[in-house]
Formats: C-alpha cells, structure tokens, sequence
C-alpha cells in the first residue's frame, strides 16, 4: 500500500497541500474536530422540505438517512419528497414569482449580499457541515465557503447591473427599447461533489435575475442546502422564492415539474447520460436549459514547462475533492522528453498524500462517496493495467471503515482503456506520451468531453495556439485551477451547454423583450 494510511484512517503529516477552488490562506495549525462540534451543526439543519417558507415533512412522512462516507454512520434523516411535494413547491415558487420578478434589483441585490456576509460569518459550520456529508478535507471545505460565498456576492452586484438597450432605428421611424425580464419560475438540480458551490452557483444568479426557483440537491448530499436555505430566509429573502425538495426518486420526482408549462427554467449539474434525459423532458415545454455535465479534461505538459510548477498544478488538477470533480485533469499528456521525470516526481508527490476522514488533521485525500465510487475506481485501474499501464503507486481500497480508494498514478496508459475513456470521478491519474504538438492536440481532443482542459508551457505563442486548438469551454495555462465566480464556467460537447458564473451567468435566467415605439414624421 503506496498512500499513508492508518487504521483508522488516521493520516500522517505531509508537505504536499492542494488548492481547493480558490487559493486558500496560510496553512493554519488543525485541531481534531470534537463529536459534540459535530453533533451542534448537524442539529442546526432543518430536517424538512422547504414550501412557501414553511419546513414540513414530505407526503407520508417518510424520510431517508443520510450518511458520513468516511464512517458509513447515519448523519441524519430527511424528508424523502414526492411528486406531489415538488408540485407544491413549484405552485410556492409561481405564487412568489410576480412579487419577486417586482422587487427593486437593489433590493435583491442586498439580500445576496446579507446572505454573503451571514454565510461567511458561519464558514466553520458549513465547511464542517460539509466535511460530515461529502467527504472532502476540512481545508478544501472552508475554500468552498468561501468561493460558494462568491457568487452570492458576484451577483449581488449583478443584480442592478442587467442592462438594456434604447436608440433610434435605422430608418429613423420609431425607437428601439430592448430590456431584459426573469425567465421565471426555475428547477435547480444540484450535485453532490460542491453542495454549496453548486447551490450557490445556481440560486444566486436566479435570485438576482429576479427568478423564484425549486431546488432539488442530491441525495448524497442535502444537509447543506438545507442550512443554506435556512440562512437564505434570515438574510430576509420573501417566503416561496427559494423552495426545496429532498428525494431519493429524483426522476417521478422531477418529471411532472419539468412537465408543467408554468416552469420556465431547467439547470442541472451532473452526469451526461441524466443531462441527455433531461433535454428530452425539457424539450416539450421549450424551457431555457443549462446544462453542466461531466468532464475528462487532459492536463497536457509540454517539454518546456516548468516541471515542479506542472506537478503543483496536477496535484491541484486532480486531487482536489479526491478527484471528484468535473473540471478534474483525468488524461495527463505528457512529452515524450519529460514523461518519465514528470512521472517521478508526480509519483513521489502522491505517495505523500494523507488519506484520511476530511476531520482529522492534515487530510488531504479523504474518502469517496460511496461504495459505488470506490468500485468503479478499481475497476479503471484494473482494466488499464490489464491493457498494459503501468501502476506507479497506489491502485486499491485500503479496508475500511469508510469509502476510502488509494490516490494512484498509471502510466503508459492505452487510449483505448477505460480511464483514458471514461469520466474518473476519483484519486486516479492517467499518464501517456506525445511528441509534437499537433500530436498533444489530437489526444487531449479525442474525447466526447469538452468542460476543461490545462496546458503547461513557457512558451506564449503556443499557449495562445493551444487555446484556440483544445475543444473545451474553458482551459488553464500554468495552473490547475479555472474556476471564479466572475468568469463563465461551462462546457462544448457532451460536458453541456449554457455558463454558470461571470456576467454571462445571470444572462441564463434573463429573457430579451424588445419593443418599437413608432415616432411621427419630423417636421
């Protein structure tokens, strides 16, 4: 076993630390989070469906658990909602819509920014939250807040920022006046991997368009939704404009709200097959769609770049969220001149990693989030080594507790494997060669993904080539992290359609109305 592991999941100390989304603070001194810490934030979330501003059970009562993957205990029970429960939000979010489409953008723009404030205020408690449901190292959790906390800050200023359009027409017969209008009443399907960055990320842009929304967050995941739908209401948001529903039937759940021709909105973040079934649905009912769905991004290194920089931003690439993450770097295409060192030193990196539950000191790879991740990812590397990679370190599960996977490199690995192929969504990093550009171009594009790519070289005129060649809606030269809350983050391809963030991201919940205002003869 490469990866430092003890038994009970206890990590050792390491140099190695990974930027989360944004860059974090100085590294502070961690103390192990006590169960009574635990035990205060679990028993702050609201356990209910949120309609009309009222927490309520769902129909029948019935209720799911919701569980820690670094112990497999039972965190808490939720609402598990039905068809009838969305209805009832979706009927909460159109009774809400005109009061809320009316509402002065400044307004607006100052409950997102009390929502900011209040959330920065309890960044322990989310990150804590966080760490509990998801999995992801204390550290990485708090760099969450902090960039979900972005968008509510972003589009706060946004928000009196929607602009319009007044002129002459050409012919000089009348005036143009063009402005803009909420689309309405949303569904917001959220994932499991950023439960508040994604929250966060849809919600405050709705909000600041004018939108009222139903939200439905993963399974997995809810419990932060919930708090933060809870502050939502103490930074004085109206009763109905933000409404959720927690279910483990997702599909009978969501069906009859797409359905209904009073929704005028679908955004969903999660896989491409789901995404392709939702554009079904949403197709009948001509609803604005966004779509954030997977990613295999190659990380592509030149032979100029700088070695150590390329192993700091592949550590960044891959392992933040455990490798759970769309815009991860999956497929490392590396020159054929510096594979083997960059492989060296990669290799002696990520035997370094502590593995461990996100609460201890010092993680920084924690658990998967289920045991269905855990499987799919020795599955990968079985079939790449079984195709003639080379396992350079890690490669299995450690035994439990928990839903732990060693964070692993492969090299030499085939194009035609599986983990060149597929979507990893774990610790799991694949290596092959190329030698000249074109070549680079060829292997990081040879995808049906097209969300994120990064490139490292010195070289400027190529970089510049490089981002016109790669086939992907956002790319990184010279580092490992692309996302901000003030830059449009989507994807080409089978990675979906739409941009979430920046001032493109309020544009998806804005329609265009146009009017001609006929003028008389001039005299």
């Amino acid at each position: 076993m490469t990866a430092r592991v003890h038994a009970q999941h206890t990590p050792v100390q390491s140099s190695v630390q990974l930027t989360v989304c944004e860059p974090l603070e100085a590294p502070v001194a961690e103390t192990p989070v006590a169960g009574d810490a635990a035990a205060r934030v679990l028993a702050a979330v609201p356990h209910g469906l949120l309609v009309g501003g009222t927490w309520r059970p769902a129909t029948g009562r019935a209720t799911f658990d919701v569980r820690d993957p670094a112990t497999g205990g039972v965190l808490a029970q939720v609402a598990d909602g039905t068809a009838a429960d969305a209805l009832a939000a979706l009927d909460a979010a159109v009774d809400a819509a005109a009061g809320w489409a009316a509402t002065p953008p400044r307004r607006r723009s100052e409950v997102l920014r009390r929502a900011f404030d209040l959330l920065l205020a309890r960044e322990e408690e989310f990150a804590l939250l966080m760490t509990l449901e998801m999995g992801k190292p204390l550290a990485e959790a708090r760099g969450e807040v902090r960039y979900g906390a972005e968008f509510l800050r972003w589009f706060s200023e946004e928000a009196v920022r929607i602009p319009g359009r007044y002129g002459t027409n050409p012919e000089g017969t009348g005036t143009v006046v063009v402005t803009r209008r909420p689309v309405g009443p949303c569904l917001l399907i959220t994932p499991w991997n950023f439960p508040l960055a994604m929250a966060t990320r849809k919600i405050a842009p709705a909000l600041a368009a004018g939108c009222t929304a139903v939200v439905k967050p993963a399974e997995l995941t809810p419990l932060t939704t919930l708090l933060f739908a809870q502050l939502l209401a103490e930074a004085g948001l109206p009763a109905g404009v933000v409404n959720v529903v927690t279910t483990t039937r997702s599909p009978e759940v969501c069906a009859p709200v797409i359905a209904d021709p009073r929704l005028r909105k679908l955004s969903f973040t999660g896989s491409t097959a789901v995404g392709r079934a939702l554009l079904g649905q949403a197709a009948d009912g001509v609803l604005r769609t966004s779509m954030e769905l997977g990613g295999n991004a190659p990380f592509v290194v030149f032979d100029d770049a700088d070695l150590d920089a390329a192993v700091a931003g592949a550590l960044q690439a891959k392992f933040r969220n455990t490798g759970q993450a769309c815009t991860a770097g999956n497929r490392f295409v590396v020159h054929a001149d510096v594979a083997d060192e960059f492989a060296r030193r990669l290799t002696e990196a990520v035997r370094a990693m502590p593995v461990g539950p996100g609460t201890a000191p010092g993680t920084v790879i924690g658990p998967l989030i289920d045991d269905r991740a855990v499987a799919s990812a020795a599955a990968l590397v079985a079939d790449a080594v079984a195709q003639g990679a080379q396992l350079l370190t890690g490669g299995s599960a450690p035994q439990g507790p928990g839903c732990f996977f060693e964070p692993t490199v492969l090299a030499g690995v085939p194009t035609g494997a599986r983990v060149w192929r597929e979507e990893i969504f774990g610790p799991v990093l694949a290596v092959t060669t190329f030698t000249d550009e074109a070549e680079a171009v060829r292997l990081a594009d040879d995808t049906e993904y097209g969300l994120a790519s990064y490139v490292y070289t010195r070289d400027l005129d190529r970089a510049h080539r490089m981002i016109a060649a790669l086939d992907s809606g956002m790319t990184g030269v010279n580092t490992g992290v692309v996302s901000n809350a003030a830059a449009p983050f989507g994807g080409t391809k089978g990675s979906g359609l739409g941009r979430e963030g920046g001032s493109e991201g309020i544009e998806e919940y804005l329609e265009t109305k146009y009017a001609l205002i006929a003028t008389g003869p001039a005299r």
